[in-house]
């Protein structure tokens, strides 16, 4: 457990709304929603979806979080980078990963991380002209040499016809939702008309916990409890 870093991210699109981009990225963006679209959507309607997709979105917030083992005492360390300059997220989210963190000896555990938030930091660090860490480096490495844990790929078994969310496993395991305040689907308007970002922090936090918690589950050990969270 303390070879693990725990880490969630939080994105939203480029721009407040559609109007606001330019000519160029109205045209990339009308094309993209013609591929989504389901109900006959205008891109218009659509632009709030934009932030899941790393050409279109950007990270307003990561959190990450540790396991300290003390003899029989466990803290879970948290802290989070955010806010509006996304550059600076990720500068200082790759200076806590170059300077602690290398592929031999740790590993990076997110839920749904394969699909979403592995390639999605990645991504946006190459966008930022930021030199990506090498615990995102997956260039020229054997599928083994990749040291990335999905709680959602590990509760799979195999079976990969089916999402599954992590506020549904932690009601599979009777552990409390890190939902109920917020959900991914309210952050856009958070960040963009409330302009909350401690709001958001907490609720990313949150989830960090919660997949923290998760883990321990499927490892046989007890989810952590309020008392032993530590945020810094």
């Amino acid at each position: 457990m303390e070879n693990i870093l725990f880490l969630d991210i939080e994105t939203v699109p480029q721009q407040e709304n559609y109007h606001s981009l330019d000519s160029r990225w109205k045209k990339l963006w009308d094309k993209k929603a013609k591929q989504i679209a389901q109900n006959e959507e205008s891109p218009e309607a659509l632009y709030p979806r934009a932030g899941i997709y790393a050409e279109f979105g950007k990270i307003i917030c990561i959190s990450v979080g540790f396991m300290i083992l003390k003899k029989d005492d466990r803290m879970f360390r948290m802290t989070s980078f955010y806010g509006e300059d996304e550059k600076e997220i990720l500068t200082k989210f790759c200076e806590l990963l170059q300077k602690n963190y290398n592929p031999k000896d740790h590993f990076l555990c997110a839920h749904n991380g394969k699909e979403f938030d592995f390639p999605y930091l990645s991504r946006r660090i190459m966008i930022q002209g930021l030199p990506i860490p090498d615990m995102l480096d997956l260039a020229g490495k054997k599928p083994w040499d990749v040291k990335h844990l999905d709680t959602m790929n590990l509760w799979k078994f195999g079976d990969f016809k089916n999402y599954t969310s992590l506020d549904l496993l932690t009601a599979v395991f009777d552990i409390p939702s890190p939902k109920e305040d917020i959900d991914g689907s309210m952050v856009f308007d958070i960040f963009y008309q409330d302009r909350n970002l401690e709001r958001i922090r907490k609720y990313c936090q949150n989830d960090v916990a919660s997949l923290a918690s998760i883990y321990l589950h499927m490892i046989n050990q007890q989810p952590l409890q309020p008392q032993e969270i530590i945020i810094i």
